[in-house]
């Protein structure tokens, strides 16, 4: 009981701590870290400890496979090469560097050494999405830095199993074992995902139940994950490939209707993983640090020698591959892309379960040493980069300014909706010159498709400091929507219709409000 007692205070939280990052601009999830760290010094709270499964394989194939959906695919292409040298080579780099570090300033053996090093060597997706999501970036860096964050996991992985074979079975490491394991977790990955788009596709395509929809929607990312796992392969590859191929066939799965009520049912998802996930982690760092009491405070210095080690190397190797491929270009050398790529490379959901699943006890009985320090570094190191570098990330994006102007996104998504709008209508004139349709039914189709184009262009010559005239038409169309609620509501008490029809009614009243709040 005290397990759901624990999630439900998380949520409620959570609840709070974004309304609060809202108003902020702080991300979430920093802000949830350093809520849950509170809540955990509290006297009489409970110690915490996180099974494997839980961050695994319940938290974490929704919200990789949200992160994966928000990344297109043509942005995607146009930063493959970067992505495959920050995928891999940062991360080899990353670990030889933590390795490094740990054998020089704690008592770890070099073994486990490097099972920390892998465990912290990759980006996290979820993190690292969360935090750039309010970011006005520019599509190329964004794009840069989620694919990496995706992308660099099959890496890091093979590194800690076989880190992890080395440790816990003693072996030795094999030069072919190795390609093996990387050919099955890399390849099984892909091809599970790959499957797994494609059945969500089959059966996504046959349903027109919204309730059925979203089941689908939700299993998708945990069947792909299971499935990858069970044959060897990399579950966060597969569900990351799933992702990526079913978000470029978003607009061809399913209905307008059934879209947005499967968005507004994932989204209310991600948004209750992502604060019981972000919240554990800062509750359980307090737990651990009263475990590790026979340590004293080194653990403190030890995790932040670690995270300034990932940080420095991180900004060494961007800031080389950045002047190298600007130089090869022609351009001028600048800081301000590689520093916000470099900054973006907070820790989060992956590494945690990496270490979670540490075993307790090698092969031959023996205890894994120093397995509860491990641990502990590495919930302290992803505090630590949640809390500096996402407090931090969104100044540093307004100090570089590359950010995307409001102004320029608001103009581009007004340029955007004219387009359509005129495509539609240039549509009904063509239907009315062939004749294909009846004239009364085209006339009130281009009468209503001119009103759009109107009020489009009434908000592109809207000056940003004087808004009064279309503020007054948004204003007048919402007050006359709620008379018209509230006339529903009077026929409804009335008897002149059923529950059923008020209901549907409703529902075209709220999406036009809705595409008013949009509007703003």
């Amino acid at each position: 009981m005290r397990g759901v007692e624990t999630v439900l205070f998380l949520v409620v939280i959570a609840t709070v701590v974004a309304t609060f990052a809202n108003r902020l601009r702080i991300p979430a999830p920093s802000l949830l870290v350093v809520a849950g760290v509170v809540v955990g010094l509290l006297p009489g709270v409970p110690p915490i400890a996180v099974t494997p499964d839980v961050i695994s394989l319940i938290v974490l194939p929704p919200l990789l496979f949200a992160a994966g959906e928000e990344l297109p695919w043509r942005d995607l292409r146009a930063v493959g090469r970067p992505v495959a040298a920050l995928s891999v080579g940062l991360v080899l780099l990353s670990a030889a560097a933590v390795v490094g570090i740990v054998v020089a300033v704690t008592p770890i053996p070099v073994g486990l050494a490097f099972v920390l090093g892998a465990i912290l060597a990759s980006t996290d997706p979820v993190a690292v999405t969360a935090l750039a999501r309010r970011l006005a970036l520019p599509p190329r860096v964004q794009a840069l830095i989620q694919a990496e964050s995706l992308f660099n996991d099959a890496t890091s992985l093979l590194l800690f199993r076989v880190a992890l074979f080395m440790v816990v079975a003693g072996g030795a490491v094999s030069w072919g074992r190795t390609a093996g394991e990387f050919a099955l977790l890399a390849g099984g990955g892909l091809i599970v995902g790959v499957l797994t788009a494609a059945g969500a596709f089959l059966i996504r395509r046959r349903t027109e139940d919204p309730v059925l929809e979203a089941v689908v929607a939700l299993v998708t990312p945990y069947a792909g994950y299971v499935l990858a796992e069970s044959v060897g392969g990399s579950g966060v590859t597969a569900v990351v490939v799933a992702s990526v191929l079913l978000g470029t066939q978003a607009e061809r799965l399913t209905t307008a209707r059934i879209r947005l009520q499967v968005g507004a049912v994932y989204r209310t998802v991600v948004f209750l993983l992502e604060s019981v996930v972000f919240g554990l982690i800062g509750l359980q760092l307090p737990s651990l640090v009263r475990q590790a009491a026979g340590n004293g405070a080194w653990w403190l210095l030890q995790a932040l020698a670690i995270a300034a080690t990932l940080v420095l190397v991180r900004l060494v190797l961007v800031f080389a591959l950045s002047a190298l491929r600007q130089r090869r270009g022609g351009q001028r050398v600048s800081w301000q892309v590689p520093a916000v790529v470099s900054w973006a490379g907070a820790r989060g959901v992956v590494p945690l379960a990496a270490a979670l699943s540490l075993p307790v006890v090698a092969l031959d009985g023996s205890a894994v040493p120093d397995r509860d320090l491990v641990l502990l570094l590495t919930t302290a190191v992803i505090v630590l980069t949640l809390v500096v570098q996402g407090f931090t990330l969104a100044p540093l994006v307004r100090r570089a300014g590359i950010a995307l102007d409001p102004a320029d996104i608001h103009q581009e998504q007004t340029e955007a909706r004219l387009r359509l709008a005129e495509a539609g209508l240039d549509h009904l004139e063509q239907l009315a010159e062939t004749e294909s349709a009846p004239g009364f039914v085209l006339d009130q189709l281009r009468a209503s498709w001119q009103a759009r184009i109107n009020r489009i262009r009434l908000d592109e010559d809207t000056e940003p400091a004087d808004t009064t005239r279309y503020d007054a038409y948004r204003a007048i169309r919402q007050e006359t929507l709620a008379i018209e609620a509230v006339e529903l509501t009077r026929l409804f008490e009335l008897g002149t219709i059923t529950d059923a029809t008020r209901r549907r009614v409703q529902r075209l009243l709220d999406l036009e409000l809705a595409g008013l709040s949009d509007d703003e």
